[in-house]
């Protein structure tokens, strides 16, 4: 088991978190909330509206809905659980806006968000590992993924991470003006707008926005080499502008485990992170964009609904899903 970063205040925290949730439940909750960790549940995963494995709000208590998402915030920083709230509300804003156009889809209900709990919290019981073996947590549903993994005092995993948002400006209504993802659009504009004629050229790898993120759902990221304009050749304040992209959802997750990888992009440089961009530098029209450097991945997409409808993800190539603490912890202890 990798061993170079610990976590104890963090695993503390969601392993409590997760404990007093699975305590709230009867035998019938928990039974549809509760999985082992290697189950292969663990890694399907989706961002559409859709009826999902685990615990839905809809069929929780209230007291039991404050623990859910209590579990939720262990997670995050105050900023990510504001938006991922607002993106839970958003729900009742989608809905009468489809309903106002004729549209017939999915039900918008922000109370089809599903919690799910992989293996015993504290590592109890998780499974084929045993008494010590990893174990995690999910949050799931429409334009929300939380997937966290932990295995003793580290949290091993974080990713995928998806937040999405439709409308991704709210034009009309109590709301109007409200862009909950809006931060990670802003950003990279500024930076596509600091580039030079070459440093564009070289940056766009499509003249129009693909449908959705390339990755979609995918268990696994199966991307080409980098694309686009490296780090390597941008100016110091690009740079930076880029570090506060990649901060801006590396930071999603809670400060002390977000650290540690914030660190190690400022000790190893990001000079291989390479900026695509796809589409129109337009704020108005389709347009997409893609972090891409070894095992990091972001990928945002900005193209269905006019241009108005967000889909971003953060990926980690070999360890989505802990996959790679794992496969390194079975290669160590577990092959003959």
């Amino acid at each position: 088991m990798t061993t170079s970063t610990t976590h104890p205040e963090a695993a503390a925290q969601m392993g409590a978190a997760c404990s007093k949730l699975l305590a709230s439940l009867n035998a019938e909750q928990r039974a549809k909330a509760t999985y082992h960790y290697m189950d292969g549940e663990r890694v399907f995963w989706y961002y559409p509206p859709l009826n999902r494995h685990g615990l839905p709000l809809r069929d929780m208590t209230q007291e039991q809905r404050t623990l859910a998402f209590a579990l939720m915030a262990s997670g995050l920083t105050d900023r990510s659980y504001e938006q991922a709230k607002l993106i839970i509300e958003h729900e009742d804003v989608l809905g009468p806006l489809e309903k106002e156009r004729g549209l017939v889809t999915f039900v918008r209900d922000p109370e089809l968000y599903y919690f799910t709990v992989f293996g015993e919290p504290g590592g109890q019981g998780a499974g084929a590992e045993g008494s010590d073996g990893p174990w995690g947590w999910r949050v799931e549903g429409h334009h929300v993924c939380l997937n966290y993994s932990i295995w003793g005092d580290q949290v091993i995993s974080v990713t995928p991470f998806f937040f999405g948002a439709n409308p991704a400006e709210v034009r009309k209504g109590p709301k109007n003006g409200l862009r909950i993802l809006g931060s990670r659009e802003d950003l990279a504009f500024e930076l596509m707008e600091s580039l030079d004629s070459g440093q564009q050229s070289r940056a766009i790898i499509y003249d129009e926005a693909p449908l959705d993120i390339l990755t979609y759902n995918s268990s696994k990221v199966s991307l080409p080499r980098e694309e686009g304009l490296p780090a390597s050749r941008m100016s110091g304040t690009q740079q930076e502008m880029m570090m506060s992209l990649i901060s801006e959802y590396v930071s999603q997750v809670r400060g002390d485990v977000a650290q540690g990888k914030l660190d190690a992009f400022k000790e190893q440089g990001i000079d291989n992170i390479h900026l695509a961009w796809a589409g129109p530098v337009d704020r108005t029209r389709e347009h997409y964009y893609r972090l891409h450097g070894g095992d990091f991945v972001v990928e945002f997409d900005n193209r269905q609904d006019g241009a108005n409808h967000i889909h971003s993800v953060w990926r980690q190539i070999e360890n989505d899903f802990a996959s790679d603490v794992l496969r390194e912890h079975l290669l160590l202890y577990h092959v003959l």
